[in-house]
This record gives C-alpha cells, sequence and structure tokens, in this order.
C-alpha cells in the first residue's frame, strides 16, 4: 500500500500523485507498487526490494540521484514476540520515501500528527526525526520487557513452571535482537553524521547528535536487561535443580525407611519352623511393635541429619 503526504502550511495533507517535496510511504507494497516506484523516483528496483527482506542488514548507501538509509525498527510478531524488521529511507531531491514490511509506530507518528516540526520538504530533518523516533521506540519496548521480566519473576518465586522459563527465555532472545540491531544503527548514525552526502543544517546536527545518545542510551539498557535476565534465568535453573535434589534426598530416605518393614516382614515370611516368636501367642504384636520401634529410630537418624 503507497500512501502520499506532504506538508501545506503546517497542516499535512494527504494526495493521490506524486509531487515535490511530498513523503511517499509504503507499507508492505507488491510488485506492480515498487515499479511504479522505480519509474516515479528513478531508485533501483533491487534498492526498493531490500527492506521487504527481514534479514538485510543496516546500511546506508549513496547512490547516483539518491541517498538509502536502511535501519532496523523494533516490532511485534504475530506470536507477540518483540523483533527487529527493516526499514528502508530514501532521499531523492524530490520525495522522501519510506518502504517497510508492516505499519510501524514509528511512522504512524508522523502520519498521526504526534510530531511537532514536522515537515515532508525538510527532508534531512524529516529523516533524521524518524530515526529519533526509532530510538525512543526501543527505549518503550525494552521498558515493556522489563516490566514482563519483573511480573515472569513473581510468577516463578510461587511456581517453577517451564512456560514461565520459556517466557524468559523468548525475552532474552528479543534482547539479543534488539541488543544487535541497535549496534548495526549506531554503524549507520555514525556515518551519517560523518558523511557530507547529505546536507545538514546545524539544528539537523543537533538532532543527529540526540538521535546518536538515545541509540547509545537504547544499547547500554538493553545490555543491563539481557544481563539481569541472564542472571535471573541461571538463578532460576540452580533453584529448580536443587528443589529437585531435594525432592530426590526426600524419597530415597522414605525408601529406605519402608524399607525396613518389607525386610522384617519377609524374615519372618520364611517357611521355618524355629523362626523366633514363630510359636508365641503375641508373636505378630510383638513384630509390629519391634519394626515400629526400628522405623521410627532409622527416621529420627535421618531427621537429624536433615534428610527429611
Amino acid at each position: 500500500m503507497i500512501s502520499i503526504y506532504k506538508t501545506i502550511e503546517d497542516d499535512m495533507v494527504v494526495f493521490d500523485k506524486i509531487e515535490e517535496g511530498c513523503w511517499i510511504s509504503a507499507i508492505h507494497p507488491n510488485e506492480e507498487e515498487l515499479a511504479f516506484l522505480e519509474e516515479e523516483t528513478g531508485i533501483d528496483l533491487d534498492d526498493l526490494r531490500a527492506p521487504l527482506d527481514d534479514e538485510e542488514r543496516s546500511r546506508i548507501e549513496l547512490e547516483d540521484g539518491y541517498n538509502m538509509i536502511l535501519v532496523d525498527i523494533p516490532s511485534l510478531d504475530e506470536k507477540d514476540r518483540y523483533v527487529t524488521i527493516p526499514l528502508g529511507i530514501y532521499m531523492t531531491k524530490e520525495h522522501i520515501i519510506t518502504i517497510c514490511l508492516e505499519e510501524s509506530p514509528v511512522l504512524k507518528a508522523f502520519v498521526n500528527r504526534r510530531v511537532r516540526e514536522f515537515y515532508t520538504f525538510k527532508k534531512t530533518r524529516f529523516v533524521f526525526q524518524i530515526l529519533y523516533r526509532n530510538a525512543a521506540s526501543y527505549l518503550r519496548y525494552l521498558r515493556i520487557i522489563d516490566r514482563k521480566s519483573d511480573q515472569i519473576e513473581e510468577k516463578l518465586h510461587i511456581s517453577q513452571k517451564n512456560s514461565e522459563l520459556i517466557e524468559l527465555l523468548e525475552l532474552e532472545k528479543s534482547l539479543v535482537y534488539f541488543t544487535t540491531s541497535l549496534r548495526s544503527n549506531e554503524v549507520v548514525l555514525e556515518k551519517l553524521l560523518r558523511t557530507e552526502r547529505v546536507k545538514k543544517y546545524p539544528e539537523d546536527e543537533d538532532l543527529l547528535e540526540d538521535v546518536i545518545i538515545e541509540n547509545k542510551q537504547a544499547i547500554e539498557m538493553a545490555n543491563i536487561y539481557s544481563g539481569i535476565l541472564s542472571g535471573m534465568m541461571d538463578a532460576f535453573a540452580s533453584v529448580i535443580s536443587n528443589n529437585l535434589n531435594i525432592v530426590m534426598k526426600f524419597l530415597a530416605t522414605v525408601t529406605i525407611v519402608l524399607s525396613i518393614p518389607t525386610m522384617i516382614a519377609s524374615f519372618f515370611g520364611m517357611n521355618f519352623d524355629n523362626i523366633p516368636l514363630g510359636h508365641s501367642p503375641f508373636g505378630f504384636f510383638t513384630i509390629i511393635v519391634l519394626t515400629l520401634i526400628i522405623s521410627g529410630v532409622v527416621a529420627l537418624l535421618f531427621r537429624k541429619k536433615d534428610l527429611f
């Protein structure tokens, strides 16, 4: 789907055709729409397809007639897992084009006019505003992941189930994805700061520096949360293993105590004539009492050794 926007007198208007100074937003475009963009903007078709590959790496390419910036943005997949997807930003002399696999809150904020001092014809500033919103979006998702991990930790204190551990593992994987994508984005931002091909005004340079700071903060937060989550996983794995050892120790102790009556009963159940107490009228009662005493003594000894 292709949407065309243009700022007119501090208001963003939706257009049905491409004009100079407009923003072209393509969400999961098909081949026909990509061919249309190639014809209208002069951008190579392979470059237009790049953001549609979810394995595409972040990079910046300076081509004749346009600049391509490819960054990773945070997203939720169909299973509500936190992942990253590519976002392509193309700067030509007349337009700004964005291409993404799905509708993202990063771009939706511009469509819904929630970004101040946003103008489609200020192309460099618009690109830096997108990158700033992207870094802020990472920080928001990281805080959500932190709150989720706290909730799962509370559940694990009550009962250690595999489902909670699997949820923690998914969050840890998400943090790995975020950290990798943020580091790739950092390389792109540093290159943007150095390159002279992208024209920057003084206020634009300040905004780009803010983007780099936000991105570095997101990297630090992701590393901190990843370390905490990894330590939590190891701690709960040790707790679960220790609980298993306690249960096994308890069962082994109970097995030993219960084996004493079995051995005594087996001994007196042998078919011999001269078994002790075999002909006594109180033999059965005496054997039961003796068995209980021996079992109680053994259980008491195990109790003193903290095996019960």
